[in-house]
């Protein structure tokens, strides 16, 4: 369904039912949105945008998504008529500009993220409060008010999120049959970091650290020295907040660290241009000794390696710690994806919208088909009602259960899916990784939400992503890491950031933080 809005607004984005619940909150049996009584309604029919951040996976392989089965098998769950589409979060300024927006629009992040184009700002969507109490009680319930706060603007709820809970997701992995070859331990600092991969290199392994383009998925040792340059990792420095990155002594160490391992080559030589699918393939090669990744996927790392090799193992380890004993990577804000309703879509279609995802987010019966599928198809039940699930093996099969568990699943706690993992050991090893390791790591810092207004009055200077740093600085640190540039020129960083609209958002920055409008501690506490 095509909606417009005016080509003004087009130009400028292109530019730039409550029920009885059970003891662990979700509703009891079949909890879609449907009319009680014998008669059924007509399915709600709108359009979905689901976003995604690569080119690649299972709905890539399906000719009409609207034909797949898990799509029908979920209209028919909620009583919709679904038109969905999957869209590479970068494209969203196309999409905004053609005027062909969905009824209801995912993003990665929240209102003010860039994708998003300034389109909750200029009235493409509409305000959810009166929906949500009237038609999403349990949704204002059992979300985190973090999250409704950064899914809010000018106190208005725009949109619904799916949240963590824990926002320490991110861990370190490593192929821990490589590690036995070399007879070393788990690396624990910087140093035994750079040994183990060292050692990796001498086995013959092609990238012992897999590195990515603008380090995303590729910042241990900048959280190692508590330097990562990200939109939420802003500090509190002498009465002043500024980016972490004004640390330039702790900057400094992480980039010869990083040339070291460049010049060793303990990293690829294209580091700077590997591209998130081709990241993806090397880990699925097995090419990768160690690497980045988020920690939920430990059970689909584990499945993937094995079907290379039987004696192929990953695990979770502690992330190397920098000389003050910090480590791990950013915490995530409370918000992964949010899901907005366009405007022009009328109330009763908005209504039957909101059901859904309440739905979602607290029937047994949505848990049980995103988690597990369909009942005869990927799973079964024994005599006492226990589930027998037949986990994915294959690649396509992994990536076809991420698309039904992972893109389908709009509105949940998406930290970890806590009923899968408790049914192999793969599973039982990611739980304990959360409560063992990445419940003690992760880097808290300042955000801002919405995003600061000298962010879209010096774009090269922000964060073009919740884990990508400002370009000006993200290119400052390849080259040095090259040769091109001396580490020690990074004072010289600082002060051409100053000079090009820095010192602004140093201001708005401890102005908000101060005046507490927005400017939000991201804690495991």
């Amino acid at each position: 369904m095509k909606k417009t809005i005016s080509l003004s607004l087009a130009v400028m984005m292109a530019a730039t039912a409550l029920t009885a619940c059970s003891s662990d909150g979700k509703v009891a049996g079949t909890a879609s949105p449907q009319p009680s009584g014998n008669v059924k309604a007509a399915p709600v029919k709108f359009s979905l945008l689901f976003p995604t951040t690569v080119s690649t996976g299972y709905h890539t392989r399906i000719p009409d998504l609207n034909k797949d089965k898990w799509v029908l098998k979920l209209e028919e769950l909620t009583n919709t008529d679904l038109d969905v589409r999957v869209v590479e979060d970068a494209k969203f300024g196309v999409m905004f500009a053609s005027n062909d927006i969905p009824d209801v629009v995912g993003s990665i992040g929240g209102p003010g993220s860039k994708s998003m184009s300034g389109s909750v700002e200029n009235g493409v969507f509409m305000p959810l409060d009166d929906l949500l109490k009237q038609y999403g009680p349990n949704l204002l319930k059992m979300v985190p008010k973090a999250a409704w706060e950064s899914v809010s603007y000018n106190g208005k709820i725009y949109g619904i999120p799916e949240y963590l809970s824990n926002p320490s997701r991110r861990a370190t992995y490593i192929r821990t049959d490589l590690l036995a070859k070399t007879g070393l331990q788990a690396p624990k600092t910087v140093d035994e970091f750079l040994n183990v991969l060292r050692a990796f290199k001498k086995l013959g392994v092609e990238s012992p650290y897999q590195m990515r383009e603008n380090f995303k998925y590729a910042d241990v040792l900048l959280g190692a020295y508590d330097v990562l340059p990200y939109k939420d990792q802003f500090e509190l420095v002498d009465g002043q907040v500024v980016p972490k990155f004004f640390d330039s002594e702790n900057v400094q160490k992480a980039l010869t660290a990083y040339k070291t391992m460049y010049d060793e080559g303990l990293i690829p030589k294209e580091f700077a241009t590997i591209s998130a699918t081709d990241y993806n393939k090397s880990l699925d090669a097995g090419k990768a000794g160690i690497w980045s990744q988020n920690a939920s996927g430990l059970p689909g790392s584990k499945t993937k390696l094995r079907a290379l090799n039987p004696d192929f193992k990953a695990d979770i380890i502690d992330s190397p710690k920098g000389p003050e004993g910090k480590g791990g990577y950013f915490l995530y804000s409370p918000v992964v994806r949010t899901f907005y309703i366009n405007k022009n879509v009328k109330q009763d279609t908005a209504a039957g919208i909101i059901k859904m995802f309440e739905w979602m987010m607290t029937s047994k019966d949505a848990e049980t088909f995103f988690t597990f599928g369909i009942e005869g198809d990927t799973y079964t039940k024994d005599s006492s009602g226990a589930i027998n699930y037949k986990f994915p093996v294959t690649k396509e099969d992994i990536d076809e259960e991420g698309f039904r568990s992972g893109t389908l699943w709009a509105v949940h706690d998406s930290t970890y899916n806590k009923p899968r993992m408790q049914l192999n050991d793969d599973g039982k090893t990611t739980l304990k990784a959360f409560d063992d390791i990445l419940s003690k790591e992760g880097l808290p810092g300042i955000g801002f939400y919405p995003d600061l207004s000298s962010f879209a009055k010096f774009p090269d200077l922000a964060a073009p992503q919740p884990d990508v740093g400002p370009k000006i600085i993200v290119d400052h640190m390849i080259k040095m890491i090259y040769g091109k540039e001396p580490i020690s020129d990074w004072p010289k960083v600082i002060e051409e950031y100053k000079a090009k609209g820095g010192t602004e958002i140093i201001k708005e920055a401890t102005d908000r933080w101060n005046k507490k409008q927005g400017a939000i501690m991201i804690d495991t506490k």
